[in-house]
């Protein structure tokens, strides 16, 4: 799919790019690869790490939209992960979380069609389902954005598409870092906002094997959601730490008790396949669509009204072993990448 095909990032310094370019290397030979981002010192870190000959560096920010449209000519493939991600910095900044968020999207958008790139996947969050933050909102927002640019295309070959998903597992910035930082600094309890607070964990090489298999799948205009497993956060902090005390803080601004990937009222657009669940297009598009069958024959059938798809009702859950051979298998593979 990807062998001799050239592949954008944007925000591709971050711990899902990493993964992404990894697994492409691996599994694919691509003509280029090209990581655009805004942070020259995490470039040069990348580029000590990956050095084929098929990686190109970009510095770039995705609210520049010339410098988008010039890193996009010959691109085939997009990958959007840039954004401003973090809760609490998003509510106290709110319009450079919009510059990024929302009027980077759009920019992303823009340079694609402009450059006829063929297949666009942004990542989403489950925030973004019901948003109770900025930053969920952004990224709906975005969503919106990503899904409407189908019509936008004309007559050429061009898709877009959305994966949304949950917490990553290790990535940079999530809570099991934050705790594996406290317990090495010494403290003596793990902070937990909430006892009955849940989320959905997905690894990183899962998360990105989603978005590969749903160039596959897409059509343009879905929103590709994984089934993936909730956990207690309270049972996180137990499988961290089995002897450490849990001090309840209380939830902070714009958090929410349980996150939600497919809302109630997305319900009579949502189908279900085996592995995940499609929300389909709002809007009517000028060629229509039978999203039920998708581009490689898997079928999806309707999830039916008053559905909803949320980490406290899940039906797939991680017990404390499960989360640390999971986080395990993340450093392992982080470490074979470092030697």
């Amino acid at each position: 799919m990807l062998t001799n095909k050239n592949i954008l990032i944007t925000g591709g310094t971050g711990s899902f790019g990493k993964q992404f370019v990894r697994t492409i290397l691996k599994n694919y030979k691509p003509n280029k690869i090209i990581i655009y981002s805004r942070d020259e010192l995490k470039q040069f870190e990348m580029a000590q790490k990956f050095n084929d000959s098929c990686m190109r560096y970009f510095i770039g920010d995705i609210r520049d939209l010339p410098r988008l449209q010039k890193a996009m000519v010959g691109v085939d493939y997009v990958v959007h992960a840039a954004a401003l991600k973090h809760v609490p910095i998003a509510e106290y900044n709110p319009m450079e979380c919009i510059k990024t968020n929302v009027m980077g999207a759009q920019n992303v958008i823009d340079a694609c069609i402009a450059n006829e790139v063929k297949y666009t996947i942004a990542l989403s969050t489950d925030k973004a389902a019901s948003p109770a933050n900025l930053y969920g909102a952004s990224k709906l927002v975005s969503d919106k954005l990503f899904v409407a640019a189908n019509n936008l295309t004309g007559s050429h070959e061009i898709k877009f598409s959305v994966v949304r998903y949950g917490n990553v597992l290790g990535s940079r910035g999530s809570v099991i870092p934050f705790f594996e930082k406290l317990i090495a600094g010494g403290a003596t309890a793990l902070p937990i906002t909430e006892p009955n607070m849940t989320r959905f964990w997905i690894t990183l090489q899962d998360g990105v094997d989603f978005v590969l298999k749903n160039f596959k799948r897409m059509q343009g205009g879905e929103i590709f959601v994984p089934k993936i497993p909730s956990m207690k956060m309270t049972e996180l902090a137990y499988a961290i730490a089995p002897n450490m005390k849990q001090e309840v803080i209380g939830i902070r601004p714009g958090e929410k008790l349980h996150e939600l990937m497919c809302p109630v009222d997305d319900s009579h657009i949502t189908l279900e396949f085996y592995d995940h669940f499609v929300i389909k297009p709002s809007i009517t598009f000028s060629s229509p669509i039978d999203y039920s069958t998708n581009s490689i024959g898997e079928k999806g059938e309707s999830v039916g009204v008053g559905f909803e798809y949320n980490s406290r009702d899940n039906d797939l859950w991680l017990s404390r072993e499960d989360l640390r051979r999971k986080v395990q298998e993340t450093k392992d593979e982080e470490n074979k990448c470092l030697t």
